[in-house]
């Protein structure tokens, strides 16, 4: 597999690097890797290159092919197996295999004075719109058009924010992105603090002013004015959010977000809407209700639906009549639409409408007044009253009111102090 037998050289160090000895088993190499890798991680304030000798001797010594050549011949006999150069994985990558990873948050990581970066991608953050739409729009289906503004990788940098494509590793924090620091806080007393770097804000590398961007001047994005179609089906509530994935803002080594339209539908001046079903109230005269009535009604789309009382059909205020498949359309299943329900309101004639000819006229129409007929004898014995007009809702406020003022009342008069005579 290796060619010619290489020369035996040291085969300690990677045991040494985790602390465990020759002998240690697969457990106790995790535990140790685990321990020390936690304790020097970049983002914990650790050594980066302490960190990547660690990765690199838990990822020979957890293979057994490679612990055996490393264990026989040495780390040189791994190189040259390797075609002679180094072939190791990226040690975030060794570290988010072993803890499940993120386990940091994902920010960037460099090494010091290494000209390649190692970068973990994290995912962009969801813009969320509200989209206000009419209930004419749910039902039909429509298509917006919205222009809006968002960052997107310089195309002309390729989003490196350098001519050159090769920025350099910050000289303050050494790539870390962050820098440790001390203070004094009181007598003998030293508070160790991390704090991003203010050199390079974290990023942890730095470009030379001369080797900047023209275009986005090491911003590594620019602004773009975008169309997005947004496409309203047939059926959608209130609330329904529509995604257009990957439209958010770009940034460098980040999964772009999406952009999120929440659909705000807006109340139909006479179209209710509850689930899939629809719901109108429609006014008719006593005459309508009695006789029969028909009326044209303009749907949501624009068709004319002739609505009419059944002969013989009689109407009572506040009654409610169906009509199937005329709702709104099932969300996914446009073909499938809920009922339309009409509530009728009976409209009466005003007080002192009718003459005492057209009540009598009336009167032998209609169904004879239910109940016996009162002589002058119990007319005789009773108190006569007077009804007046009254709002039932007013009213019932006015009570409420006046009991939570007497409740107030009360309350003051248990907590005034009483005054007590004084013994002579």
């Amino acid at each position: 597999m290796f060619g010619r037998a290489p020369r035996r050289s040291n085969n300690s160090k990677y045991y040494e690097v985790l602390g465990v000895s020759k002998t240690a088993s697969q457990d106790e190499l995790k535990k140790a890797y685990r321990k020390s890798a936690i304790k020097n991680h970049p983002d914990k304030g650790g050594d980066p290159e302490k960190f990547k000798e660690l990765s690199q001797a838990y990822e020979v010594l957890s293979d057994p092919e490679k612990r055996d050549i490393y264990d026989q011949y040495g780390e040189d006999a791994l190189k040259e197996g390797m075609g002679g150069g180094s072939d190791f994985h990226n040690p975030f990558d060794i570290f988010e295999q072993f803890f499940g990873g993120g386990a940091f948050g994902g920010k960037q990581q460099m090494f010091p004075g290494s000209s390649s970066r190692v970068r973990r991608q994290k995912r962009g953050e969801d813009v969320v719109h509200t989209l206000k739409v009419s209930l004419e729009d749910a039902y039909t289906g429509s298509t917006k058009k919205l222009s809006l503004s968002r960052n997107i990788l310089c195309p002309k940098c390729k989003g490196k924010g350098s001519k050159s494509g090769a920025p350099g590793t910050c000289y303050s924090c050494h790539g870390v992105g962050v820098k440790n620091i001390m203070r004094q806080i009181g007598l003998g007393m030293i508070q160790h603090m991390q704090t991003v770097c203010p050199e390079c804000k974290g990023s942890g590398e730095i470009i030379s002013d001369r080797d900047k961007c023209t275009n986005c001047r090491a911003s590594k994005v620019v602004q773009e004015k975008k169309v997005l179609e947004v496409h309203i089906e047939k059926g959608m509530q209130h609330g329904h959010k529509i995604v257009l994935e990957g439209e958010a803002d770009q940034a460098p080594d980040t999964v772009t977000g999406d952009i999120v339209f929440i659909l705000q539908v807006k109340e139909h001046p006479r179209f209710k809407r509850k689930y899939d079903d629809l719901f109108i109230e429609h006014t008719i005269s006593l005459t309508e209700a009695l006789c029969g009535f028909q009326f044209i009604l303009t749907h949501l789309d624009s068709r004319q639906l002739l609505i009419k009382s059944n002969r013989g059909e009689i109407i009572k205020p506040g009654q409610h009549k169906a009509i199937n498949d005329e709702g709104m359309p099932h969300h996914g299943r446009p073909f499938m639409k809920g009922r339309l329900f009409v509530e009728f309101n009976v409209e009466f004639p005003e007080s002192g409408a009718l003459s005492r000819d057209q009540r009598g006229a009336l009167e032998k129409i209609l169904p004879p007044k239910p109940g016996k007929q009162l002589s002058d004898m119990d007319l005789d014995q009773c108190e006569e009253t007077i009804m007046h007009d009254v709002n039932i809702e007013e009213e019932m406020r006015r009570k409420q009111y006046q009991r939570q003022q007497e409740a107030y009342d009360e309350d003051e008069e248990a907590a005034a102090p009483r005054v007590q005579c004084a013994q002579q």
